[in-house]
């Protein structure tokens, strides 16, 4: 099965960070460092390293439904792609119109997770990360009634209903962030604008470099976003640098072509001066 998406292509095979297959089933990789585990081959299990993870179930599911079916043998090994390169400790959102699943495995086994929500951003694991969205259940688009006990008080500016909504960088913070403003989003008339609708709902968990500093003394930042019309096969992303969208259509390409396409990732900043 064909599928698009955003890979760093090593002896001419794609480690896929995202994607999305002709089906419409997407599925992406996220960081989860510390708890993520994998484990040996097992006999009778369907033993797959966390590299080979996305084009195995993209390569053979067509849907959430089917994914949920392939994984249930499933033993993410801890086989590495290349010897100096470490599997990275990944956690998995997979997708397609009618709803979300993650996959975790950590010490103690696979955990397939329904998502009602729709996002999924690092650590804790999913679980909690649902469970903490109790704590802002008073959160709303809307402004809050005028009292507080019997005394009256007036909204004096607007958005006063999202107040203590998480602004900071952690992945808790940014999950919750990532929640509301997809659930509460308006829905474009056309593609185009739910195009543009997707990317902000992006920016507004997006890290901004400097700002975010490692133990190493790195910089955490969002390198690039992106989203997919997943009935056409069209993949949409933006870079750090280059905030216009671009876009790689899969019905472009020969479907059945056993060649990997390979398009340059637009990184550099594309400004149009007007005169």
């Amino acid at each position: 099965m064909a599928m698009i998406g955003m890979a760093t292509v090593m002896k001419d095979y794609p480690l896929y960070f995202d994607a999305v297959n002709e089906q419409g089933l997407g599925m992406a990789g996220l960081n989860y460092p510390g708890n993520a585990q994998y484990f040996a081959p097992v006999d009778k299990k369907a033993n797959v390293a966390s590299f080979e993870l996305i084009p195995w179930i993209l390569g053979q599911a067509k849907s959430v439904k089917d994914a949920r079916e392939l994984v249930k043998q499933l033993n993410i090994t801890d086989d590495a792609f290349m010897p100096d390169l470490a599997p990275g400790t990944l956690h998995w959102l997979v997708s397609d119109r009618k709803g979300s699943i993650v996959l975790e495995q950590n010490k103690t086994g696979l955990y397939v997770y329904d998502n009602p929500i729709g996002v999924l951003t690092n650590n804790p694991s999913f679980d909690l990360q649902q469970f903490n969205l109790n704590n802002y259940q008073g959160l709303q688009v809307q402004n809050p009634q005028g009292k507080f006990g019997s005394l009256i008080v007036r909204n004096y500016c607007s958005g006063l209903g999202s107040l203590g909504l998480p602004g900071d960088l952690s992945s808790p913070g940014r999950f919750v962030r990532a929640a509301f403003t997809k659930m509460h989003a308006t829905l474009g008339a056309n593609e185009g604008e739910r195009v543009s609708q997707f990317f902000h709902i992006l920016a507004s968990t997006a890290q901004v470099k400097g700002t975010n500093q490692l133990d190493n003394g790195n910089f955490e930042y969002t390198i690039y976003s992106s989203c997919a019309n997943a009935t056409k096969g069209r993949y949409y992303y933006t870079t750090y640098h280059n905030p216009q969208i671009n876009c790689v259509s899969l019905d472009r390409y020969e479907l059945k072509s056993q060649q990997l396409g390979r398009y340059p990732l637009q990184a550099a900043n594309q400004i149009n001066f007007q005169n």
